[in-house]
């Protein structure tokens, strides 16, 4: 059996006196996608930025493609990673956001390269070509002389899928990727995480597209007040729930 591509044991996380993760236990299969559920303020996004390292964890310990997040491990010590070795652990998960976090003043094209430019060192002319690759990928092949300003929501998201593929990531997370969006501009964005689930590539989706979450999720994962309360496949979790809590969360969104 192969090791899980993410791993959190025990993770706790707070804001000032405010527990937002009390102790997650999780386990992400290689090349599955798990869809995280649960209403606002449940630790969802807290989870996928703990993931990435953007916000530091209080209590427990998080490995991704086998490597603790975070710290460096010498006997019974952990010591912390420095800000340039984060960079690189970084560099294997990508994140696509809630909100749309395109630089405004840089051309679709520009976005997608300026990471593999910088932190991979890839010479121009192949940056950009992977970057037309990508957004010919999203169905945006004509877009990459375009800024932000010029692409509705839907199209600027779908740049910002195509930019977290430019790093060749062997995780992505997307935070609620859907949730700032026109409702018209939705499936466009969902279809290119179908396509992108269909390749094998690992998914942590946060999300309250629970349609998404049934026909693509290998597995849901449905969090209340900083905890894990229930998981399954989708069938399981979405379709007949255990848990009581579950059970009152999706009789109001269904």
């Amino acid at each position: 059996m192969t090791d899980p591509m993410v791993r959190a044991e025990l993770v706790v996380k707070s804001f000032a006196h405010h527990d937002v993760l009390r102790g997650i236990d999780l386990e992400v299969t290689r090349g599955s996608v798990v869809c995280v559920i649960g209403p606002s303020g449940s630790g969802k996004s807290t989870l996928l930025r703990c993931i990435n390292r953007l916000e530091p964890i209080d209590a427990g310990r998080l490995w991704v493609d086998g490597e603790l997040i975070g710290y460096r491990q010498r006997g019974e010590r952990l010591y912390e990673l420095s800000e340039r070795e984060l960079g690189r652990q970084r560099a294997n998960i990508g994140m696509v956001f809630q909100h749309l976090e395109l630089f405004p003043h840089m051309t679709a094209l520009q976005n997608i390269t300026l990471a593999p430019r910088h932190v991979h060192r890839q010479q121009r002319a192949d940056a950009e070509k992977r970057a037309r690759a990508l957004l010919e990928r999203v169905g945006l092949g004509d877009a990459g002389d375009s800024y932000p300003r010029q692409l509705s929501g839907g199209q600027q998201q779908r740049v910002a899928i195509a930019r977290a593929l430019a790093m060749a990531p062997s995780l992505i997370l997307f935070d609620e990727p859907t949730s700032a969006l026109d409702p018209e501009l939705v499936g466009e964005v969902l279809d290119v995480m179908k396509d992108l689930a269909r390749t094998g590539m690992t998914m942590i989706v946060v999300t309250h597209e629970i349609g998404f979450a049934r026909e693509v999720a290998d597995e849901v994962v449905f969090m209340d007040g900083g905890v894990v309360v229930e998981s399954g496949t989708p069938e399981q979790v979405l379709m007949a729930p255990r848990q009581p809590r579950t059970q009152e969360f999706l009789s109001k969104v269904l």
